[in-house]
């Protein structure tokens, strides 16, 4: 079958924030990304900085607005720090833009070029739920940073003494929260317009508990190189993580992004040690003996998992080991996974009551249950 839009995988994930200083020392800091690129004032971009990070082929840019009354400025105020690209690099970007045009697509950015010494560059953008879009990039005639506009840059601080100096290695996914109802009409513009297929869907009560419940479908190109799960949520008897996140961000957009890592262990205890929180996974968890005859035999004792509070699932392909960060700004809207991956290709279907629970556990204290 004809792939009517190839991609590559994904190229960056692009954050607005309040102060992208600081930000990017963050995620220098705590998520051992290596800053490799910048622009703002001193390089001639008079509205806006961004830090360019990288931690093997993940990317994120983050973006903060140096005055008012720019768009990235009423997003920031709007919204809080959050997601506001989805970067796809293609193969060809006029054919693609085409494809998603054609297919229904809103239209943002018109397919254009950007040159410098390093060579070109060629981008579109078409908007996908809330105000997230896709940039589509084509960087195969270009090695400069980045892209023209930016300056390499050094590293903030010195990369984690952890394997290869890096925490994780890639963008294993990316999830959006969208309104009561729309989840559905999502999956079909993914359909329609990317051709990207249903890799996994959780309903009824695969994902809900005593008190919230919601519905998560999984949309991914052929090659599994990009996958988008999409949530909305579900009645139920108390606000949902969904609800919470749509009340605070002010609309649908991004709620988390997972990232691969080859070791979840030594990521964990690196990013607990400089400040990062990660939600809390009750004893029983690990104590169930219906867990341990589940999972069986995993590279890690249950008990160093458990001192980690990481969660553990298996399917038919293989096993996985993931773990969730609390949101990392003041509102309870962007949070992180780290998922290690040995053979399976789901996303902790078995995890997902004790997930919820603890994530409900931190709403009631926000008072937003």
């Amino acid at each position: 079958m004809t792939d009517v839009f190839p991609v590559n995988g994904m190229d960056a994930v692009v954050f607005a924030v309040g102060n992208a200083k600081q930000a990017a020392h963050y995620y220098s800091t705590a998520f051992g990304m290596r800053r490799v690129a910048y622009k703002g004032p001193e390089t001639g971009s008079r509205d806006e900085v961004a830090y360019v990070l990288e931690s093997g082929s993940a990317r994120f840019v983050i973006k903060g607005a140096v005055r008012a009354g720019t768009d990235l400025a009423r997003h920031v105020a709007e919204h809080s720090d959050g997601v506001i690209d989805l970067a796809i690099e293609v193969p060809d970007v006029e054919a693609a833009y085409r494809q998603a045009i054609g297919a229904g697509a809103r239209g943002l950015e018109e397919p254009y070029s950007l040159e410098d010494e390093h060579g070109k560059v060629m981008l579109a953008a078409v908007a996908t739920y809330g105000e997230t879009r896709h940039t589509l990039v084509d960087r195969s005639n270009y090695n400069g940073p980045y892209l023209p506009g930016y300056v390499k840059a050094d590293p903030i601080v010195p990369a984690p003494e952890v394997r290869n100096g890096r925490i994780f290695q890639a963008v294993d996914h990316c999830v959006g929260n969208v309104e009561l109802g729309k989840m559905d009409e999502w999956v079909e513009f993914y359909r329609r317009v990317m051709g990207f297929t249903n890799m996994a869907e959780f309903i009824g009560d695969d994902i809900a508990t005593e008190y919230s419940a919601l519905m998560s479908k999984v949309v991914a190109d052929g090659t599994r190189k990009v996958k988008f799960p999409l949530n909305e949520p579900a009645v139920s008897k108390k606000k949902s993580q969904i609800d919470e996140y749509l009340e605070f961000y002010g609309g649908p957009g991004v709620q988390h992004i997972a990232l691969a890592t080859n070791d979840i262990l030594t990521a964990v205890d690196h990013m607990r040690a400089v400040g990062v929180e990660f939600l809390a996974t009750p004893d029983s968890y690990y104590d169930d003996p219906e867990l341990r005859a589940r999972i069986g035999k995993v590279r890690a004792p249950i008990e160093e998992l458990k001192k980690r509070r990481i969660l553990v699932d298996r399917d038919e392909d293989g096993y996985l080991l993931q773990i969730f960060t609390k949101p990392v700004q003041d509102r309870p809207t962007v949070f992180f996974e780290l998922i290690e991956r040995h053979g399976s290709l789901g996303f902790g279907k078995g995890n997902f009551k004790a997930l919820f629970e603890a994530i409900e556990r931190e709403q009631d204290l926000r008072g937003n249950l």
